[in-house]
């Protein structure tokens, strides 16, 4: 395998890593309502775990509102059913058609609580970003070993591999501080 294409593979996955990073951060609640809260609730849809999206109309009428629209009224159970036993801590009010999710304001407590939680998914990241680096070095080191490449090859692969990771630390690092920012918001 190129040196190349242990960059290439390292690079990709460390995208793939700052891309679930924000899809998880996403899923925190930041104080205004945001569809994206619900992407992790599956209702059972004739048996079948199905994400809340693909059986419903999820939209944000007010900045403290979601509402969730079934595109079929029977849902309408099973849905507030998956959101009680979510860990959103949300009580949905149905009216037998339209589910309304209030969303509470946030007390000073509880968004020092939510930038812990952020802080503790950031540097996760991060640690998933620094095996994805040693697993590059041990292929430059086993190509070197195996006499593929050179040790100048060597040390510059390492080099490279180790400024990638540096870029998507400081990628992670800007993601933390923008979500931090928005949970201390007061509006």
């Amino acid at each position: 395998m190129p040196v190349s294409n242990i960059l290439d593979t390292a690079k990709t996955k460390m995208e793939k890593t700052k891309d679930v990073l924000r899809a998880d951060l996403m899923a925190i609640r930041a104080g205004r309502a945001n569809p994206q809260l619900l992407d992790r609730i599956t209702v059972d849809y004739y048996g079948t775990p199905t994400p809340l999206k693909n059986v419903a109309n999820i939209s944000a009428p007010e900045p403290r509102v979601l509402q969730i629209n079934p595109w079929d009224p029977k849902m309408v159970k099973d849905i507030s059913k998956a959101i009680l036993a979510s860990d959103l801590g949300l009580t949905p009010s149905n009216d037998g058609k339209v589910i309304r999710l209030m969303l509470p304001e946030l007390t000073a407590e509880r968004r020092k609580e939510l930038t812990k939680i952020v802080r503790k998914t950031s540097e996760e990241s991060k640690v998933a970003i620094r095996s994805i680096r040693r697993d590059a070095v041990d292929q430059v080191k086993k190509l070197k070993k195996n006499s593929e490449i050179t040790e100048d090859d060597q040390k510059k692969a390492e080099d490279d591999i180790q400024k990638l990771t540096d870029a998507a630390i400081k990628d992670i690092d800007r993601i933390n501080a923008d979500k931090e920012k928005e949970i201390m918001e007061v509006r």
